[in-house]
C-alpha cells in the first residue's frame, strides 16, 4: 500500500512510465517531470500520461510538495532541481528499482525476470499467459506489449491487475537486481553487457538464492553453471540440454514465426509462435516453465503463447513500401545483435542496417565484441551505417566513437560507414534501398528511433 503521493522524475523513461501508470491505477496521486517533456520530444507519450490523471511539471523542482515520495530514474543526477528540492523538503527519495522492489517484494506471488537478453519478451509472455488464464496479473515491463495495446493505452508497457500477482523484468546494469526477493526468479542468460562477467556472476547468483524457485536456461553455459548453486529449487529449460525439465525439440524456424515440440512432465505439446527466431523459442520455454511454477496448466500456457503478438521494438516490422521492408529492433549488445541478425539472415534479402550505439561507455567496454557481432551477422552485400552514439550529457569518456566502430567492422570484411547525423543516414537509406531489401533500425535508450523508422516507410512510399 502506497500512502503518500509519488513524484516520478524522469517519468517518460521506459522503466518509469509503466511504473507510474501502475501506481496511478492503484489510486495513488502521481505527478512527474522529464527532460524530454521540457525539450518538446515525444509529446504523445506525455499526453498519454496526462490521460491517466498524472500531472506533469517542468524538471525544475516546482512539482515537488511536502508529503511526497520522490522516485528518480537512472538518468536523473543528484544536481537535477527535482532532487535538490526534495532534499530541501526532507522528502523520502527512492530510485526506480528501490521503489519497484518494494512493490514486487510485497506481492504474495511474484515473478522477477532477469538476464542479459530476452527478459522483456519473457515478461510479456508470462503476463499474457496469466492474463489469458484470467489470473489478472500486474505486469511491469520495459517495452510495449502488443497484446495489451488499445487506442486508450498505446504505451502498454504495464498491465494493471492484482497487486498480489506481480510480474516484472529486473535489471542488473546498476546492481539493483540484488534488491528483489521474488517467489520465482527467471534467468534467461548471462553475457557481457553493462558489467564485467565476474560481477555479473555474483549478482545473478545472489538473485537466484533470494528466490523461492529458479527457472533457468540450461542452454546458456553461464546460467547452467549458476544452476549448480541452487539445485534444490531449480526448474530448467532448454533445447540442447537433455536433462532440462522443459525441453524443446524439432524446432522449425518460419518467416513469421516458429514451431517446436515441448517435452515436459512426461507429455508432448506442439508449440506455435507468431514471433520469429530461435531466441524467441527459448523465451517461450522460459515463460511456459515460469507459468507452470505459478500453477498454470502446460496446455493452457501453450495455447495462450500461440496468441502472443510480441513487443514493440523487438524485431518489429514497421512497414513496407516499394518492396522494401523496414524493421525496428532494440538490439544494442553483442548477444542481442547476434540473435537479431541470425534471425534476419535466415530469410532472403539484403540488409541495410542503421545501428545507433547507445552510448560512448558501451563502445569502450565491449566495442570489439560489438564489431565482431555486427560483422559476423552481416553477409556480403549488406551495408551498415552508424551515426554518433547516444549522448545525454555528462562527463563520459569519448575515447571511442562510431568512427572507431566502423573501422573495426570494416577490418573484419564488412561494409560500414560512419555518418555523424542520423538524418543524413535516413537520406542514404532511402536512396540506396531497392526492392526486396530490408532496412534494419537498431539501438536503445532513444525513444525517437521508432519515429525514424516510421519516417523511412513514409519516405519510401513517396519515392515510389
Amino acid at each position: 500500500m502506497i500512502d503518500s503521493p509519488v513524484f516520478f522524475s524522469g517519468i517518460g523513461g521506459s522503466g518509469m512510465l509503466p511504473l507510474a501508470s501502475i501506481v496511478r491505477a492503484g489510486g495513488t496521486r502521481v505527478a512527474g517531470s522529464d527532460r524530454s517533456l521540457d525539450a518538446g520530444r515525444t509529446p504523445h507519450k506525455f499526453d498519454y500520461l496526462r490521460s491517466l490523471g498524472i500531472q506533469l511539471f517542468p524538471q525544475d523542482g516546482t512539482g515537488l510538495q511536502e508529503g511526497m515520495t520522490l522516485v528518480t530514474s537512472a538518468a536523473v543526477e543528484p544536481t537535477v532541481p527535482d532532487v535538490v528540492r526534495a532534499k530541501e523538503l526532507g522528502l523520502e527519495h527512492l530510485t526506480r528499482p528501490e521503489f519497484l522492489a518494494q512493490l514486487l517484494n510485497d506481492a504474495y506471488h511474484s515473478v522477477a525476470v532477469g538476464g542479459t537478453s530476452g527478459k522483456s519478451t519473457v515478461t510479456g509472455m508470462i503476463g499474457w499467459i496469466l492474463h489469458a488464464g484470467h489470473r489478472q496479473p500486474t505486469v511491469m515491463n520495459g517495452a510495449v506489449m502488443k497484446n495489451f495495446v488499445t487506442p486508450d493505452a498505446p504505451f502498454a508497457s504495464a498491465l494493471v491487475g492484482d497487486p498480489e500477482l506481480f510480474v516484472s523484468e529486473v535489471d542488473e546494469s546498476d546492481g539493483s537486481i540484488a534488491l528483489y526477493r521474488p517467489e520465482i526468479a527467471v534467468l534467461t542468460n548471462v553475457s557481457l553487457d553493462h558489467k564485467e562477467m565476474e560481477e555479473l556472476r555474483r549478482l545473478f547468483a545472489g538473485f537466484l538464492l533470494s528466490a523461492r524457485k529458479a527457472v533457468l536456461n540450461l542452454d546458456d553455459p553461464e546460467t547452467r553453471a549458476l544452476a549448480e548453486a541452487v539445485p534444490e529449487k531449480t526448474v530448467s529449460y532448454g533445447f540442447d540440454a537433455p536433462r532440462a525439465d522443459f525441453r524443446g525439440r524439432d524446432l522449425q524456424l518460419l518467416p513469421n514465426g516458429l514451431t517446436f515440440v515441448l517435452h515436459a512432465e512426461g507429455e508432448k505439446f506442439d508449440v506455435r509462435l507468431s514471433v520469429p527466431g530461435r531466441h524467441n523459442a527459448s523465451n517461450a520455454l522460459a515463460a511456459i516453465a515460469a507459468s507452470r511454477a505459478l500453477g498454470v496448466r502446460i496446455e493452457d500456457a501453450v495455447n495462450a503463447i500461440g496468441r502472443f503478438e510480441g513487443l514493440k521494438r523487438r524485431l518489429e516490422t514497421v512497414g513496407e513500401a516499394g518492396g522494401v521492408t523496414v524493421i525496428d529492433d532494440f538490439a544494442h549488445n553483442p548477444d542481442k545483435i547476434d540473435a537479431t541478425l541470425a534471425t534476419l539472415r535466415a530469410q532472403p534479402g539484403r540488409l541495410l542496417i542503421m545501428f545507433q550505439p547507445h552510448g560512448y561507455g558501451p563502445l569502450t567496454k565491449m566495442g570489439e565484441e560489438l564489431a565482431t557481432s555486427l560483422a559476423k551477422g552481416m553477409a556480403e552485400g549488406d551495408q551498415l551505417y552508424l551515426p554518433d552514439p547516444v549522448y545525454q550529457g555528462g562527463t563520459v569518456e569519448k575515447a571511442r566513437g562510431s568512427d572507431w566502430l566502423v573501422e573495426q567492422v570494416s577490418s573484419r570484411g564488412r561494409a560500414a560507414k560512419h555518418i555523424a547525423e542520423r538524418a543524413r543516414i535516413g537520406d542514404a537509406l532511402v536512396e540506396e534501398a531497392k526492392t526486396s531489401d530490408r532496412i534494419l533500425v537498431m539501438g536503445a535508450r532513444d525513444d525517437t528511433l521508432i519515429d525514424f523508422a516510421n519516417d523511412l516507410v513514409e519516405r519510401l512510399a513517396r519515392r515510389n
